[in-house]
This record gives C-alpha cells, structure tokens and sequence, in this order.
C-alpha cells in the first residue's frame, strides 16, 4: 500500500467525527465522553501461511503498536490502529516436498510488516466490544528458509518473492479486564495470494496469511 494511502485513511479518520457530531456520543471507557480514545497494543501474533504444505499455527511472531477510537453513534465506534506485526510459517515436522524427491527437515518464512487495520466496533453496557474491517499492509522484509535431505539451494527461494502489500478482513473481540485494560483476541485472513508464484516442490502458487492474534490493549 503507497504512503499516500495510509495518510488518506488518516485525515478521513481525523474528519469522520466531524461528520457524526450532530448525534449525542456516550463515554464507552470513562464517565465523560470524548471524541477520540486512544491506546497502546501488545501481544502476539500465532501464524501460518497457507500454501506452503505446512500446516498449523507454528510460527509466533511480535504485534504491537497503537489504536484510536472514534464515535460514531451511541454503541458503535471506528478504530484505526498502526502495527508492528510478524507473520510467516514454522515447520513442526519432517515432511516430503511434493515429488518427494526431498526431505525437509526445516522451513520457515519470516514476513514483517507495517499494518493499518480499521474498524467498525459494538460496545456493551460491560464495555466490552466485538468488531470487523479491514487491514492493510506494507511488507517490510521477507526471509525464507529450507533445510532438506539432499541439501536444496536456499539462494534459489529468493525468485519467489512475496508481494509488497497484503490486504486482510478481520474479526476480534475485546473482553473489558479492568478499567482501561482489555483482552483482544482476533482472526484475520489475506484476501489476495502474498506471492504471484512458487517452486512447485514445496508448495502451490497462491498463500496466505493465516492469523490468530492475542493481545493485551490499554486506554487512556
């Protein structure tokens, strides 16, 4: 996603409570309401990329960063967030690639991205809140890594590159712990493949990150 798009999606959410003054906001976190909540996230992030013949949520990755909130009606709310977050793949298990011709006793890939998701969020009278969007992402650095039985050259990996920006739907939770605090658990899952091609010994032409995040969020 260019720069320019992420400052766009920044003045719209700047404005969109302008837009939504006219109606009587209610505080979902605090006893006198406000126009903008804001907070800080940090937890992980349990990873797989689907298509690389891997299977499970192996690899655990870093996700951090901050979160805006703003109203837009009495229980509902926009948020903005803009993320550290570390995707990618663990092997758990010697497997054979696709013609069998290798053993593979060690993959992963490591894709670090910077990631603006938004949201449309429903708060209950506990302050607890469910919501869904959309994330995008810029891809940071990607690395790539096999060990096999015989050996298979590494450096070849490096024509399969992964696809500068990813685009997720998200559905999450945040369970209100304590004041401030709440436990956010969320899914989220690429709309379109991070590669345009793969080698086909180990894996199809179209992946995807495929994510579970847990974290812990606090609002001032």
């Amino acid at each position: 996603m260019h720069k320019s798009s992420y400052f766009a999606v920044f003045i719209f959410m700047i404005l969109l409570p302008e837009l939504s003054r006219a109606q009587n906001p209610s505080s979902f976190y605090e006893e006198e309401p406000r126009t903008f909540y804001g907070g800080l996230l940090l937890g992980s992030n349990f990873t797989q990329v689907d298509g690389d013949n891997f299977a499970g949520y192996h690899k655990v990755g870093l996700n951090a960063g901050g979160i805006v909130y703003t109203h837009l009606g009495e229980k509902v709310a926009a948020s903005m967030e803009i993320l550290f977050s570390q995707k990618g793949s663990r092997s758990n298990k010697a497997q054979a690639s696709n013609s069998k011709m290798y053993s593979i006793e060690r993959y992963g890939i490591d894709l670090n991205y910077a990631e603006v998701p938004l949201q449309i969020n429903y708060f209950d009278r506990r302050k607890s809140h469910f919501g869904g969007g959309f994330s995008f992402s810029q891809l940071i650095t990607s690395n790539e890594y096999i060990t096999s039985r015989p050996a298979f050259n590494e450096d070849t990996l490096t024509n399969f590159k992964f696809k500068k920006s990813d685009v997720n739907f998200v559905l999450g939770g945040n369970l209100h712990l304590w004041e401030g605090l709440f436990l956010n658990i969320r899914f989220q899952y690429s709309l379109f493949s991070v590669r345009k091609n793969y080698h086909p010994e180990f894996g199809r032409a179209e992946q995807y990150n495929n994510m579970w995040t847990l974290r812990l969020m606090y609002l001032f």
